[in-house]
């Protein structure tokens, strides 16, 4: 069938909020609300295999991970599905669970491969998620929204592999790598540091031979050159992160065979990914037999959450040119690009660069979304919101790179409730806003925001589709499909 992208859900209490869907046995298959505004998955015919309390005909089924992954048993549509290597993928990251059907609708006709499902150990840990509730959020909202698309869902930001093997077997199709515990800042290391840790490696002869004094095309006549003090540089800063990327590939391929996306993210360092360093990883990655589908190095400038890149743009120009000629001549990848949100600077250049082999990451920009919102129908509500992410704002930035400062937010009481909407935009508040997701939700008034959004839910959605399809219009990717 074709992707629905009109708009089944309601405000209003009870009543369907989506079509009909019958199944091969005859079961019909519907979400409606009940008289307060809750919803249910409605099976109407054999509902035996799933949980839920009878009613005349079928069953009233709660939106739980167990019905979500029964209800995709009977629909393939349903079913996360690998990356296709023609389109460009956008990761549309929901931290509230609320979000997918306005990333749906985002997409409209467009020729992007959307990543519902995409959420980080540290975020499922700062919002009381797991990633079976996330799949199963995304599950119930595909049906919801009748999109036949085709969706991926990404364990992103994978520190340890335990948890690789807890999606993959939830059915997650998609695995991030984040590696950068293991990546060593020589940068404020003397050549002669370097040299002591890089005689230290267990495997320096066979990198020796691989690399040193060796020269590399990198596509239009290019070539990156190896001297041996660079080997060393590269060996010594990710060597350690490439085994642990190794170790994790081959833990998850145990599970799933080879029918899965591997990503590798070194982007959350404090120094950019040279040329070198990315042709380096990749080479390994690949001599060491990791198929992997996506690498995302740390590109140069600032890459902060949810506002836009700052930097010199022909800097990052060059870089970029010279990154996706590398990921062209090594073959079987594209380029991904996290902390994505509101980098809207950067998106034309990538799609241009990388013809489209390109993967982007959002998440925190849809919870910025559902903020925009609610300083528009909720302004009391948003106003304490903002208060508590002030006052807890050291806190919340600890594990971020951002350059807000809270000094330059004008008074929260001060402003009308016509200027609420405002700060969600300005950078300094904008920035306190995003990393205060954990503590709001797992605050009282995270309740009172998803009750918000609920009562408010079309014009949620109608956000989310504006401002993530500003994003998608920005990548330039044609739309013929």
């Amino acid at each position: 069938m074709d992707r629905a992208t009109g708009r089944h859900g309601s405000s209003a209490r009870g009543g369907a909020v989506s079509p009909p869907v019958t199944s091969e046995d005859g079961t019909s298959f519907l979400i409606a609300r009940d008289s307060e505004g809750g919803l249910s998955l409605y099976v109407l015919g054999s509902a035996d295999s799933f949980t839920g309390t009878s009613t005349a005909g079928g069953k009233a089924c709660p939106l739980t991970p167990e019905n979500a992954r029964e209800l995709a048993t009977r629909f393939d549509w349903l079913t996360p599905k690998r990356l296709p290597p023609d389109r460009v993928s956008f990761g549309f990251g929901d931290r509230l669970g609320l979000a997918t059907p306005g990333h749906i609708r985002a997409l409209g006709q467009r020729a992007f491969f959307p990543v519902l499902a995409q959420q980080s150990v540290r975020e499922n840990a700062r919002t009381g998620r797991s990633f079976a509730d996330v799949l199963a959020d995304v599950v119930f909202a595909v049906f919801r929204e009748s999109y036949s698309g085709g969706f991926g869902a990404d364990a992103d930001h994978l520190k340890v592999a335990d948890d690789a093997l807890e999606a993959a077997k939830l059915g997650y199709t998609f695995f991030t790598c984040d590696p950068g515990d293991f990546v060593t800042p020589v940068e404020g290391m003397s050549e002669a540091e370097v040299l002591r840790h890089f005689e230290a490696l267990g495997d320096r002869q066979q990198l020796k031979k691989r690399y040193a004094n060796r020269s590399f095309g990198v596509g239009d006549s290019a070539v990156l050159h190896f001297s041996e003090g660079e080997l060393c540089r590269a060996a010594v800063k990710y060597g350690s992160a490439i085994d642990h990327a190794v170790q994790m590939y081959g833990e998850i391929r145990e599970i799933l065979g080879a029918d899965f996306d591997y990503e590798v993210s070194v982007d959350e360092t404090e120094h950019p990914t040279s040329p070198l360093e990315h042709l380096f990883i990749a080479l390994e990655l690949h001599h060491r037999e990791v198929d992997f589908v996506s690498l995302a190095p740390r590109f140069v400038g600032a890459m902060e959450k949810g506002v836009e890149w700052r930097g010199d743009l022909e800097t990052f120009s060059l870089q970029l040119d010279r990154h996706a000629s590398i990921a062209r001549a090594v073959g079987g990848y594209r380029l991904s690009l996290h902390s994505g949100s509101d980098k809207y600077s950067l998106y034309p250049l990538i799609a241009e660069a990388t013809d489209g082999q390109c993967h982007i990451k959002t998440a925190g920009t849809s919870y910025l979304a559902a903020l925009a919102v609610i300083a528009r129908c909720a302004p009391a509500l948003f106003r304490e919101i903002a208060k508590l992410s002030l006052a807890t704002f050291e806190e919340n930035s600890a594990t971020y790179h951002l350059s807000a400062d809270p000094s330059r937010i004008p008074s929260i009481e001060s402003l009308d409730d016509d200027r609420l909407r405002a700060l969600v935009d300005a950078h300094d508040s904008r920035q306190v806003l995003h990393v205060a997701y954990g503590t709001i939700l797992a605050s009282p008034l995270g309740d009172q925001l998803r009750a918000a959004l609920v009562e408010h839910e079309d014009v949620h959605y109608a956000e989310l589709a504006e401002h993530l399809g500003r994003h998608l219009d920005a990548l330039e990717v044609d739309d013929s499909g």
